[in-house]
């Protein structure tokens, strides 16, 4: 990987896009840390340094590398566009409409971005105004903190907030599409790298200072040892060997060929962890809201708010595991897939085509996810096996959604360096 990134700098369009790709990622970190107007920063200052902040304002605070709860212009970060993406994905198995726009090709993708930006205009309306909803009342946003977060309340004020971070959103929306066009990798992708990536150093020297240097070695090499077992099982895959038979058209002859399918272990990526967190944290989240002090609201504060509670940690894999499986089946279409290879005549080598091909898939998938699922719970609780070793959670940087984001960045980016490097060896050999 170290050479392809030395073989790009040589090259001087791949190095210009390389130097664009880090200019993005420079002026994105830069909107993180601009304060959105109105908004008192030296106490927020003070209430990060006092609070301690997880669930579902932790996870949104990971994808904005921070902005959230210092409620700056990029405060919402990529997540409303993530969200957006999400339910327009799973819209298109709901929705006959979605599911003609995606077989369209190129101009049905576009309408389904299209669709995509104004959702995600419109999530950034709802969860800005959800975030300064929270924030004006003072020791809500930052638990056991009573600092005026919002010194003037006023709707002129608020709606300027309002206005500032779902077009800080739009801008965000902007810079990765720029990434995607113009620079090297996935553009949301690679801004989701910046914000977690950005908070490694600050994270591992708060460690050194806060458990001394022996943690800090110990969490090093977990790291590491994490860090290699999670590129291992990323890039693993079963693969299913397909053969296409020869045909005759004319004097032409096609087919004839082997190729196979990759069917990934960690084939859901990250989404099942997001979607867990996010489902686990609405009761405590009702129960803040609503106040109410009787015995299940007693019963979630007791045991679905600690990230070290036995049943929080349980639910947490549970749902891992369970979305894991759903968010699989409706990406991966066994009979869509056996289908298209009847129509092209292709089959799997002892496995006739049509039905006995779509459930040979379905068997293979169902026994692969399994595994897949697992290693996603077990990913995801690592922070939680931090706290028990090194009191680390809040602050242990190479565990759950951060390391698979990072890793899976940083393997699909250096891929592309290198197909385009391949790519332009094939160009120069031609000419």
């Amino acid at each position: 990987m170290l050479s392809a990134f030395g073989k790009a700098f040589k090259t001087p369009d791949l190095r210009k896009k390389i130097f664009f790709t880090l200019a993005i990622m420079g002026l994105f970190r830069f909107g993180s840390i601009i304060p959105t107007p109105g908004v008192s920063y030296t106490n927020i200052q003070t209430c990060l340094k006092q609070a301690n902040n997880g669930g579902l304002f932790g996870l949104v605070n990971l994808f904005s590398g921070g902005a959230l709860l210092q409620l700056s212009v990029f405060a919402l970060g990529i997540m409303p566009y993530i969200t957006s993406s999400i339910i327009v994905q799973l819209l298109t198995v709901v929705i006959p409409r979605f599911e003609a726009l995606k077989n369209e090709g190129q101009s049905g993708q576009a309408k389904l971005t299209q669709y995509t930006r104004y959702l995600t205009i419109g999530l950034g309306v709802l969860q800005s105004t959800g975030l300064i909803a929270v924030a004006r009342t003072p020791g809500r946003l930052f638990s056991g903190c009573s600092l005026a977060i919002i010194p003037d309340t006023s709707w002129t004020h608020i709606a300027t907030m309002v206005c500032v971070m779902t077009a800080g959103t739009s801008v965000i929306m902007w810079l990765g599409e720029l990434i995607t066009d113009r620079g090297i990798g996935n553009g949301m992708s690679i801004l989701i790298f910046t914000s977690i990536a950005a908070r490694f150093p600050t994270q591992l020297w708060s460690i050194k200072l806060q458990k001394g240097i022996f943690a800090f070695l110990v969490v090093m090499v977990m790291g590491v040892a994490v860090v290699a077992a999670v590129v291992f099982v990323e890039q693993a895959q079963r693969r299913i060997p397909v053969q296409y038979a020869k045909r005759q058209v004319g004097r032409q002859s096609y087919g004839g060929t082997s190729t196979y399918i990759p069917i990934k272990v960690n084939q859901a990526g990250v989404i099942p962890i997001i979607f867990a967190s996010s489902l686990l944290y609405i009761p405590s989240l009702i129960v803040n809201f609503s106040g109410s002090k009787a015995g299940w609201a007693t019963w979630v504060e007791q045991n679905l708010v600690k990230g070290d509670h036995p049943i929080y940690i349980i639910a947490y894999a549970t749902l891992i595991v369970f979305f894991t499986y759903f968010y699989v089946a409706i990406t991966f279409n066994p009979d869509e897939v056996a289908e298209n290879m009847k129509t092209y005549g292709g089959f799997i080598p002892g496995i006739r085509s049509g039905r006995p091909t779509s459930e040979y898939l379905q068997y293979v998938l169902s026994r692969i996810t399994a595994p897949g699922s697992a290693y996603l719970a077990f990913v995801a609780i690592i922070p939680i096996i931090a706290l028990i070793m090194v009191s680390a959670s809040s602050n242990f940087p190479f565990g759950g959604t951060a390391i698979l984001i990072v890793v899976g960045v940083g393997l699909d980016t250096s891929k592309q360096i290198e197909s385009q490097l391949q790519q332009r060896s094939y160009e120069g050999f031609l000419h």
